[in-house]
């Protein structure tokens, strides 16, 4: 089997996750500080031909009433422009409360607040790969 990248999206940084080949498992891989569109394209195409990826989940933030608000809609114009570029299928996936759940988890082991900013994305990449991965089985 092949692997799902999981993306926490954001304008400044992007937290990845990616899944073991069974699919069963989401581990942290790294947070991107984004550049331009072309160099966020490229490193994410270089890490589909690395990792083996076939397929990608987007975390989507869809508001508690079930509306798409303004960061809704940017994810899913990169969403757009992604599917374009790496040519393998971008899902999304609901990620209400995964940030406030990554914040929770991380305050929770007691760090400080500059190193709960630093992993923050990648653990919500995580929470929204695993969130797949178990709806998906």
């Amino acid at each position: 089997m092949s692997r799902v990248l999981g993306i926490d999206f954001g304008t400044k940084r992007l937290g990845l996750a990616i899944s073991d080949a069974r699919r069963t498992l989401a581990s942290p891989l790294t947070v991107y500080h984004r550049k331009d569109l072309q160099s966020d394209l490229q490193f994410l195409s270089d890490l589909i031909s690395q990792y083996q990826i076939s397929e990608i989940v987007l975390g989507l933030p869809i508001n508690m009433d079930g509306s798409l608000g303004e960061k809704a809609h940017q994810v899913l114009e990169f969403k757009r422009i992604l599917e374009e570029h790496v040519k393998i299928p971008v899902l999304t996936f609901d990620e209400r409360l995964t940030t406030a759940e990554a914040e929770r988890v991380l305050l929770q082991a007691d760090l400080s607040r500059r190193k709960r900013k630093a992993k923050r994305d990648v653990l919500a990449a995580v929470l929204i790969l695993q969130g797949y991965l178990q709806k998906a089985t």
